[in-house]
């Protein structure tokens, strides 16, 4: 009876993906399959939604509180959706707040880690999906804030402000989840700005020397 040679530990895990595209072909065309075909529909139908009765509410009805609720409805089925449901299946994220027995609240950002022969994981479809989808809808809500208020459109404030909330909350915890904590936050950018810093000062001194 012959022993197959032990895996490399690095083989059996893989963290969850972003835009990083495989390498391997075959598992290339695994994971371009959306998995969750009906997560992935409503993490893009209640923001989508949202936006487009915003466009289109005047059009549509004279009744600005009859916009207002539905649109935030929406806003708050998507919250939900993406913070309870979609992060954890498309993406393997997910974020939550916690009490201790003190009484102190506390945030927790995780990244699951499948293993590769077991289990599902996330494709890269569903990752560009998620991304995409959590990224450009808050600039969208943004981008109604200034216009609403550079127009004087006053009673749509609390509306668009209530998007950016709600949508910067969930992009703002899965940013979290997937770079890590603030501290590795600020060491990430501590260390892109030393680079440039040196990159910059060795360009400088060539240009000295020549």
């Amino acid at each position: 009876m012959t022993n197959s040679p032990p895996q490399d530990s690095s083989d059996d895990i893989e963290d969850v993906s972003l835009f990083d595209a495989d390498d391997d072909v075959s598992r290339r065309s695994k994971k371009s399959k959306i998995r969750h075909p009906v997560a992935s529909f409503f993490h893009l139908f209640f923001r989508v939604s949202a936006i487009v009765v915003y466009l289109l509410c005047e059009l549509l009805t004279s009744s600005f509180i009859a916009c207002m609720v539905t649109i935030i409805l929406l806003l708050s089925c998507d919250f939900w959706a993406v913070k309870n449901v979609t992060g954890r299946l498309m993406v393997g994220l997910r974020w939550w707040n916690q009490v201790d027995d003190d009484g102190r609240s506390h945030w927790v950002f995780e990244a699951r880690k499948v293993s590769a022969q077991g289990g599902k994981t996330s494709s890269e479809a569903e990752s560009r999906i998620f991304w995409l989808g959590l990224i450009t809808c808050p600039m969208i809500w943004v981008i109604f804030a200034f216009s609403a208020l550079f127009s004087f459109k006053v009673k749509w404030l609390a509306v668009v402000v209530m998007g950016v909330v709600l949508q910067g909350a969930n992009l703002y915890g899965y940013i979290r989840c997937k770079v890590g904590s603030r501290k590795n936050l600020t060491s990430i950018a501590t260390n892109y700005l030393g680079k440039q810093f040196l990159r910059q000062t060795m360009a400088t001194e060539d240009q000295a020397a020549s």
